[in-house]
Formats: structure tokens, sequence, C-alpha cells
């Protein structure tokens, strides 16, 4: 099977809005692209510090420390090579030489140890920080607003964040190291050319400038074209996941659309494949004049110093010793633009990071010490209107509702009408972006989003399936929840029928519910139904949200449920019920009956079938699906 056209996303993606500052970055010139370097250099040390100051300490000395090493040894090696050169018997010269030779042999010997211990705090180091920043994104995204889950750009830079942002701030740590250390070895080494002649140093300089151009230029061009190629890449990881995710395994078998999907991965992939031999090309072509450049440039010093020699401005006896400060300020300067290039490189992937932060701060709401109301006896929504990110349309119109303690309110309407959007603004789930949601009187957009929180509880169509037993499944409704005796625990499972899901795994309450892990059991829709019904009455909140909450449970099940959301309204809970089934809303205290985003009816069922509107109609097309033929 072949595909005709493309199958997962679209061809015209735009760039995210992320990515274009990171876009204007790459563009731009090596001087304004290397200023960039200090506050990726800031975060990756702020994260070092958080994660082990007294680490972070002991690093940043061994780095002194093995850079100093190295400076000494070359001095050091000056003073061996002016004892062997100089004049008289040559036994002398060598015993001239020894002090400073074991003066080299013990410095270098000590760099070699302090490589060694630098090379295990680094080990230690960098795990560390990479556990910081993956705790710092968590801690950031956990407390985001809902809606920002519906954003497409904020998903998109959440897993680039996650994937490439974290592991390049790992890797920043030890080559921040390295280019401190490698800062001190080329001071000395060029120091060191510039005392045995003022034309060597800066001629040791201007022979590794093309290739610092040359490396940096190359990074450009690889992280433009990541850029560049962001929705390819996106469109590459969806079409993988579809072909290996065991929830589209059935359909995707059921359907034969495997072929047309290995197509479709294939075109991605033979796009992203053209892309990056161009990119490498580019590279190569770039580092080739870089090092030809380089190349020229260190022919050039050793003929200058060849000069010098020849035309008596520079000893012998310190030619060596300038040959040795030569390839070492060369070598080292040479590591340092790699060093550097890879500090870029990785900046570049560190702004994603940052980026991500940036948007979590701004998609959180701020700090505050108001408290929602707890428990709250009445629920008023004033001219609400909400839109989804990047919708021109809006979800919901001039919603004016009151609510009451103890109701229960069923929501209806077909599907894309606005239910489940009205409730989680009602509790405070999305904030309106017009209009205001009162809790007994008080604005739920001045409080604290958790103490709204700690007042719901929810029950979904598809609740969430945590990998962790069954027990655990509903105790995580209400984890601090007092329940020694196991009571309260044990009555939500009877009331939501969870029961006979548990009675039937091997090792009862205490089966973990994923196949993620050995002896783990998984469950059918049904079943997962009902431990989330399970875990909404576990929480005891004084306001339960009811989402098709039996979409998948057979007849004597759901009416069980039902029944039980029945008694928790006559407990005084608040119930909001959203469902298509009209047979069980007939008992509800007011059913609102939604369309394209309005409220075109409200009251009870006896009233609606009376007034034979929209909520007539649909109870009663259901009503005569039901008659006898």
């Amino acid at each position: 099977m072949t595909t005709a056209r493309p199958l997962v996303g679209i061809q015209d993606l735009a760039t995210p809005d992320w990515a274009l500052a990171s876009q204007e970055a790459s563009r731009s010139g090596m001087w304004k692209v290397l200023s960039s370097l200090p506050s990726a250099a800031r975060l990756v040390l702020r994260l070092a510090w958080r994660a082990s100051p007294w680490m972070t300490v002991v690093a940043a000395v061994l780095a002194v420390a093995s850079g100093c090493a190295t400076a000494f040894g070359l001095l050091a090696t000056a003073d061996v090579l002016t004892a062997l050169l100089a004049g008289g018997p040559t036994p002398d010269r060598l015993t001239d030489a020894l002090p400073a030779v074991l003066t080299v042999v013990s410095l270098f010997s000590a760099r070699a140890v302090l490589e060694a211990a630098e090379g295990a705090v680094h080990a230690v180091l960098r795990a560390r920080v990479h556990q910081t920043a993956q705790l710092e994104l968590h801690e950031a995204v956990v407390g985001v607003d809902l809606i920002a889950f519906e954003d497409s750009e904020f998903l998109e830079i959440l897993r680039q964040a996650q994937d490439d942002g974290v592991r390049n701030i790992e890797t920043s740590v030890k080559a921040i190291a390295d280019l401190a250390g490698a800062a001190i070895q080329l001071a000395a080494a060029v120091t060191a050319t510039g005392l045995l002649h003022p034309l060597l140093a800066p001629l040791v300089v201007v022979t590794v400038l093309p290739e610092a151009w040359a490396a940096t230029r190359a990074a450009r061009l690889a992280h433009q074209s990541f850029l560049d190629m962001v929705a390819e890449r996106r469109s590459q990881a969806i079409a993988s996941e579809l072909i290996i995710d065991r929830k589209t395994a059935a359909e995707l078998r059921a359907c034969t659309a495997g072929p047309a999907l290995l197509t479709e991965y294939l075109r991605i992939t033979a796009l992203l494949t053209a892309e990056n031999q161009r990119v490498e090309m580019a590279r190569s072509k770039v580092q080739l004049l870089g090092r030809a450049a380089r190349g020229v440039g260190t022919g050039a010093g050793f003929a200058v110093l060849g000069w010098m020699l020849y035309d008596g401005a520079l000893p012998l006896a310190l030619a060596g010793t300038a040959v040795v400060a030569m390839r070492m300020a060369a070598s080292t300067l040479t590591r340092s633009v790699h060093v550097v290039n890879q500090l870029y490189e990785n900046t570049l992937y560190i702004e994603l990071f940052t980026a991500l932060l940036e948007q979590a701060r701004r998609r959180t709401r701020p700090p505050t010490d108001a408290q929602a109301p707890g428990d709250p006896e009445e629920f008023v929504l004033e001219q609400v209107e909400f839109s989804y990110p990047g919708q021109a349309e809006p979800a919901l119109r001039d919603i004016s509702l009151t609510i009451r303690k103890g109701q229960t309110i069923a929501f209806v309407g077909e599907n894309g009408s606005g239910k489940t959007t009205l409730v989680k603004v009602l509790t405070g789930l999305y904030q309106p972006t017009a209009g205001r949601v009162r809790w007994n009187g008080t604005d739920l957009a001045t409080v604290e989003a958790d103490s709204a929180y700690e007042q719901i509880a929810v029950v979904l169509q598809e609740p969430a399936r945590w990998p962790m037993s069954a027990h655990d499944n509903i105790r995580i409704g209400r984890l601090e929840r007092a329940d020694p005796d196991g009571l309260a625990l044990t009555a939500a499972i009877n009331a939501s029928g969870a029961d006979t899901v548990i009675d039937g795994l091997p090792a009862g309450g205490e089966t973990v519910l994923s196949r993620q892990f050995s002896n783990g059991r998984d469950l059918s829709g049904g079943q997962w139904q009902r431990i989330g019904v399970a875990r909404g009455l576990y929480r005891d909140a004084p306001i339960l949200i009811a989402d098709e909450p039996t979409a998948a449970l057979d007849a004597r099940a759901e009416q069980a449920v039902f029944e039980s959301l029945r008694r928790l309204s006559d407990g005084g809970r608040t119930t909001l019920l959203i469902t298509h089934r009209l047979a069980n809303v007939r008992h509800a205290d007011l059913i609102v009956v939604m369309e394209n985003g309005r409220i075109v009816d409200h009251g009870d069922h006896g009233e609606l079938i009376r007034r034979d509107g929209p909520y007539a109609e649909l109870y009663n097309l259901q009503a005569a699906a039901c008659q006898p033929v």
C-alpha cells in the first residue's frame, strides 16, 4: 500500500514561536552567537551548585589545579632545555638539568592524578546535574495551567527540552571545566611564547582563528538545519510511535495500515536524510577550509621561528622551548576552540530548556494567599467565554449559570457542544478568557489554584491508567487520606463495582495494573472505568465531576454506578454529570442543554420534555431505539 499524500501532520507546518528566536540567533554573526555562552554557562553552573555545592567547588579547584600543573610544567621544560643547550661538558649540563627534569616529571605526574580525580568528580556531578535539571523541568511543568496541554507549541518545546535540553546541560558540565583548564594552559603557553619573543604569541593565536571560525560556522549550520526540520522530525517520531505503540497495534493490523505507515515513515526519513547529507557536505567544506587555513598559519609560524634562529633573534637554547610552547599553545587553543564549539552547540539546545522554563512560568498562575471556599454553597458563572489556544472560534460563548450545593447537574448535548469544557471552567481547571466564575462570591481567577482543585474529584471516560497496584490506583485519588483500617477504600471499591475487578486479579488489590512490569496485568476499558469511579469516590471531595463515567460499562454495572452517584448527591455532594445516555439524567436536579458552546435550554427532565425542545428530541430518539421493532 502506498500513500499519495502525507499522512502524519501537514507539510507546511509553521515554525513554532520558540524556534523563531533560535533561528534568528543561529543566523547571526559569530560574536553575537558567542555572547550567548555566558548565560548558558550560568544556567549550568546554577544547576551544578543546586545539585551539589561542594562537588562543584571541588571540580572547579581540580580544573584550575590541572591547568596550573600544565602551565608550570611548560615553564620547567624551558629550564630543562636551557640547561641542556648551555655551554660546557655534557655531564655538567645533564646534572644542571636534573632538578628541572624532576620538576617537569612531578608536575605532569600531578596533572595525571588531578585529571583522574577530576574525571571521577565530573562523572558523579554530571549525573546529579542531569537529575537536578530533570527535577527543575518537572517542578516547572507540574504547576502549569491545564490549558497548556492543549497547546501543541507548548507540548513540542516540552518534548525538545526533555530530550535535548537536559542532555546538553549534562554534557556542558565537563565542557565548562575543560574550558577553564584549557584557558589556564593557553594563557601559560601564550605567555611563555610571548616572553621568548613578542611576535610568537600573536602568531600562535592567529594560526588557530580560521579553525575557530570554521567550527562555529559548522555548528550554526547544524543547528539551523535542526530548527528548519522541527516539523518533519516530529512527524517522524509520531509515525514511529503509531507503528510500535500498543494502543494502535490492533487497529493497525485490522485496517492493514502497516504498509501505508511504513511508506509514510520512509518518506519523512528520506526528507531528513537528504537534509542531513546537505548539511554535512556544507559542514565538511567549511571545516576543510578552516583546517587548510590553519595549516598555512602553522607553516608560517615555524617559518618565522626559523627566520629568528637564522637571524640570531632567538638563541638556540630557547628555540626548543619555543617549539614546545608553540605546539602546546596551538594544541591548547585548538582544544579550547573545540570545547567552545561544543558549548555553543549545547547552548542552542539549552536555550530550549530555558525557553520551556519561561513558558512554564508564564503559564503558571502567580502565587497568592487567597484560597477557594471549602465545600462551596453556590457556583455562579457570569457571561463566561472560553477559547482554546490557536482556535479562532470560542468553545464557550456567553455562559451564565447558577448551581447550588448538593445538586446533581447533568450537561447534555451533541459531541463538541462544549459540555466538558464548561465543567472544567466551572471547577477552575480552565480559566475563562472572558467573564467570571464565582464560588460563594469569590472569583476563582484570584485564588490559589490548588485550593480549588482540592474541592473536586474527577471520574473520566478514559481514566488515567497508573502503573501501580490496583489499590494505589484508587488511593491516588487522595493519598494523604487517613484510612488505617481501609474502610474508606473498601467502601469506594464496593460502591463502584471495582470489587469484581480486584477479586479477579492474581494478587488482588496488590496486583500492578501495567504490562510494563513482570506479573503485571492490564484491564479492559470497562474495568478501568470501575477503578476510575472508585478513585473519584475515594477522593471524597465536595464536588464530583463525572464525565461519561459509565460509557464502557454493561447495563447492570452502569445502574450501580449511578445509584452510588445519587447517594453521594443526597449526602450533600455537588455532582456535575456529563453523559450521552439521557436515561440516566432523569433524576438530575438540573439538566443543562448545550449546543455550539452555548446553553440553549435548562431545567429538570419534566420541564424539558414538556417544552419539546432539543433535549426532548434527543431523549425521544434514544428511547425509540430501545423500543421493539
